[in-house]
């Protein structure tokens, strides 16, 4: 195998974020629903003999050191593997948004990579390999909708109905520490039961970030006024700037700033590449 080409990165959102304490160690503890979305980058991956990793970026320009990058270095220094790989990077997900974007990349990576170097690493490798690049990364590598608690280790997978979503991203990001260090940032909302949520799930809980970031970020207030005046029910996913509404048949939305990143999605019962993996539990 020298390539692998249109390997998809979906986005997530979450659906609701409470946090529910903190440890001594300052992480904060979270209960959220995590669902992926068909808004996706797409990676194309070709065999170096050489060891090296190279990235061409084919739209949005990238850091240096970007997650993808990361991950592949990673998987080498994990398991010595001397091949190499060049990646293109077509990015569509929006940075900052809380979409989980680049998480999503490095597990596609990494999945990717496992199989072009004909690693066969089980799922629970790259998993641990995961966990060293972001907290979000395990999330895609299983690969389905999921219940997660903890700070951000322990992932449910649970079942979601077929929806379609409206997703707005405003241009300015969030500063994800400067929300967690809020001294009026919410940090004791009470245990949630999935049955509970299950009976409602795309009209249960909130995100107890965003009060902080409506009142450092007036753009998130903005857009989540105008998905609201449109007849929806708007809220902030993850720790970024962008605002979800489930969207009926029918919704009409108005007229909006051309600077804003506005796209329709449906979720998705499975990740694109559950199974490439050795092992998938």
């Amino acid at each position: 195998m020298k390539s692998l080409y249109d390997v998809p990165a979906p986005a997530k959102l979450n659906l609701f974020l409470h946090i529910t304490g903190r440890r001594a160690d300052g992480y904060h503890l979270l209960q959220s629903v995590f669902m992926l979305i068909d808004w996706c980058d797409t990676l194309h991956f070709e065999h170096r003999s050489d060891g090296n990793i190279s990235r061409e970026d084919l739209t949005t320009s990238l850091p240096a050191e970007d997650l993808i990058t990361r991950a592949a270095r990673a998987l080498q220094t994990h398991t010595g593997c001397t091949q190499g790989a060049h990646i293109g990077v077509a990015k569509e997900i929006p940075a900052q948004a809380g979409m989980g974007g680049g998480s999503s990349d490095a597990a596609s990576c990494l999945l990717a990579l496992n199989r072009l170097w004909k690693l066969n690493l089980p799922l629970r490798d790259l998993e641990a390999i995961g966990l060293t690049l972001g907290a979000d990364v395990p999330f895609f590598l299983r690969g389905r909708n999921a219940w997660v608690e903890g700070i951000g280790e322990r992932i449910t997978p649970i079942e979601l109905p077929a929806a379609r979503f409206v997703v707005v991203k405003p241009p300015l990001g969030l500063d994800t520490a400067k929300i967690f260090a809020a001294p009026d940032l919410k940090r004791d909302t009470s245990n949630a039961r999935i049955a509970v949520f299950a009976a409602n799930p795309y009209g249960f809980g909130h995100n107890d970030l965003q009060p902080v970031a409506e009142r450092l970020y007036p753009q998130v207030t903005e857009a989540k006024k105008w998905l609201d005046d449109s007849g929806l029910c708007a809220r902030m996913t993850g720790s970024g700037s962008a605002v979800f509404a489930q969207m009926p048949n029918g919704t009409n939305l108005g007229q909006h700033p051309d600077t804003w990143q506005i796209r329709t999605c449906g979720n998705m019962d499975v990740h694109p590449l559950q199974g490439w993996a050795t092992s998938d539990n």
